[in-house]
């Protein structure tokens, strides 16, 4: 058998405006700049942007603050699935795919009701797992709670640190949502309408060129 995990944020759901907004609005309580803020927040956990940006702040109220943003814009804001998230979530058979994703699982079921996807079954969040991405730990812990085999696995990732997680874990990973591929990825799509058919042939274990 053969199972699908994937990234949520940029992946299924294109959240990048709510999260440059949520950043935003964090920045400004701290009078920080937004654009310096939101750069570093791309590419590091929340704890290691408040590492950086604001050193001289409690770091648990820097996320307690943030966790009060993301919370409402859960509740508030405006969200969309990416084309073909929601044919390719349900062209999936049950038990046989898992979000994987930094952020919380009760932000990601809000948004997958809000946006009409699919109850997903499993997911993997930031409270999961004591590492995070770019470790393979995250993608190992969904593997071994579905009950496969890493060799089994196809991860669905947008960002480099997700692909270098599921890589790590010694997954076939295929990116999607980018203009250029990121490195590493076994396969590019520009976006995940594209990647569909080959994410459904991959998990009726048709696909005879997974890695290509």
């Amino acid at each position: 058998m053969k199972y699908v995990l994937f990234d949520v944020d940029g992946t299924l759901i294109d959240a990048v405006s709510n999260q440059r907004e949520v950043w935003r609005a964090w920045a400004e309580r701290y009078a920080l700049d937004p654009d310096d803020v939101y750069r570093v927040a791309l590419r590091t956990r929340p704890i290691e942007t408040f590492e950086q940006v604001a050193a001289d702040r409690d770091p648990q109220e820097c996320l307690a603050t943030l966790h009060e943003l993301e919370d409402e814009d859960v509740r508030c804001g405006v969200y969309a699935p990416f084309d073909g998230a929601s044919e390719l979530l349900h062209g999936l058979p049950s038990g046989t795919w898992a979000l994987v994703t930094s952020n919380y699982e009760h932000r990601v079921r809000g948004r997958f009701q809000r946006t009409g996807l699919p109850r997903p079954g499993l997911i993997v969040d930031a409270a999961t797992v004591g590492e995070g991405k770019p470790s393979p730990v995250p993608y190992l812990r969904a593997a071994a709670l579905l009950g496969a085999k890493p060799g089994d696995c196809l991860v669905i990732e947008d960002a480099p640190s997700g692909v270098q997680s599921g890589l790590r874990a010694g997954m076939t990973v295929w990116g999607v949502n980018a203009a250029a591929a990121v490195e590493g990825v076994h396969r590019h799509f520009l976006s995940l309408r594209e990647a569909v058919p080959h994410i459904l042939a991959f998990a009726s274990g048709s696909h005879g060129d997974a890695a290509v």
